[in-house]
């Protein structure tokens, strides 16, 4: 449910300021030392960014989608690892239980990941299970009152922080693919929880990723999310919807930053007595940049409206992350060359922006998939129509 319009106005505008002045400047300090600085974290804390997709009754902001995206595009004019920190409290960590949940799990978890008190983290890939999720090998034995987890996740965002975790696990062996996962809430420090070393990336140091593993790992049968089997993979999918358009955001409010400092650098950086910003060749790429960034923009809160209309967004929402975060890729490689040879030098921001903007092609679902669930979305509508014609 969207806030009040000047109420709402008012926390953007905060949220504006507090990227410019707090967020940016900290960047280098982030990627140096591979954290968030933890008087950052309780800032973020305190202006509720770890609850703005969470119902206002159980402590979050209650921003609807398009109010979400709108501050996403400001948060992520800064380092990726800002909007990574409180991300999956608001998406992928939080979004199974408002969706699914019962009412006790909600009561139980929703309070404390819209206050940032724990962190969220979604435990679905593995390390032979990416793209096809279905696929998926860990599992969940039912023993008694209980169930025991057996298995290994891969790249789990926010692994190393995560106080309670959504883990995808198999109930139901006998049934291949989606239709025998479950979801399960599982919390830090259950024994025969590990969680790993945190990866080394490419970029985006300060948000940490890291294998889970589950040994025998008893969790109680409150722990299954909606208190039914056999809906995780579902649960899955509703859940992704919600968090392409929030990346999907993301690769715009970076685009956006990415092609500001170029622009800036464009005024400044003189070449043959004049700013290289008058050259036809950088304005061509300069107005190529300008026009992504807005096209996406557009598509997102187009798409953000028809989530909160109630529609079905499914094929939406991947076009918004196909074309978004491929976008994002084509203005990071024109700024660097924008930049010349100062874009291949750690000194400028649009080095670190180049390598972290790469993982947005990849997570939440890679273009390819992107480009199937379109496809089949496509067809299944068109054939919809033709039975209700």
């Amino acid at each position: 449910m969207p806030i009040d319009k000047d109420a709402f106005d008012q926390f953007l505008g905060t949220v504006a300021r507090f990227v410019c002045e707090r967020l940016i400047p900290n960047e280098a300090r982030v990627a140096a030392d591979d954290a968030i600085p933890a008087d950052i974290v309780e800032e973020m804390r305190t202006l509720g960014f770890f609850g703005i997709g969470i119902p206002e009754e159980y402590g979050g902001l209650g921003l609807c989608m398009e109010e979400e995206v709108q501050v996403v595009f400001e948060v992520a004019k800064a380092s990726p690892a800002f909007r990574s920190c409180f991300a999956t409290n608001v998406g992928i960590g939080s979004q199974a239980i408002v969706i699914d949940g019962t009412e006790e799990q909600k009561r139980r978890y929703l309070p404390r990941l819209a206050s940032g008190e724990i962190i969220g983290s979604f435990a679905l890939t593995e390390p032979d299970s990416g793209s096809d999720a279905a696929s998926l090998r860990t599992s969940a034995r039912r023993d008694g009152d209980g169930y025991v987890l057996n298995g290994t996740k891969r790249f789990i965002t926010n692994a190393p922080e995560a106080g309670v975790m959504t883990v995808m696990a198999r109930t139901d062996p006998g049934k291949p693919g989606a239709d025998g996962v479950s979801a399960f809430l599982v919390e830090r420090g259950t024994p025969g929880l590990t969680v790993g070393r945190p990866d080394r990336k490419m970029g985006q140091r300060g948000a940490h990723t890291a294998d889970v593993t589950f040994e025998d790992c008893r969790i109680p049968k409150e722990a299954l999310i909606g208190a039914v089997e056999g809906q995780g993979f579902r649960t899955a999918m509703k859940v992704l919807d919600k968090g392409r358009l929030h990346i999907s955001a993301a690769c715009a409010g970076a685009a956006g930053r990415i092609l500001a400092d170029a622009l800036a650098y464009a005024l400044d950086r003189k070449q043959f007595g004049k700013p290289i910003a008058e050259f036809q060749l950088i304005q061509a790429m300069l107005a190529d940049s300008q026009t992504e960034v807005l096209a996406a923009r557009a598509m997102i809160l187009e798409a953000a409206r028809k989530r909160d209309r109630g529609d079905d967004v499914s094929m939406e929402a991947s076009c918004c992350k196909l074309f978004a975060s491929e976008m994002v890729g084509r203005v990071a490689d024109r700024a660097v060359q924008i930049h010349g040879g100062a874009g291949y030098m750690a000194d400028y921001a649009v080095e670190r922006f180049y390598r972290d903007v790469r993982l947005f092609r990849i997570f939440e679902g890679t273009s390819q998939i992107q480009q199937l669930v379109i496809a089949r979305n496509m067809i299944r509508r068109a054939r919809e129509g033709s039975a209700g014609a």
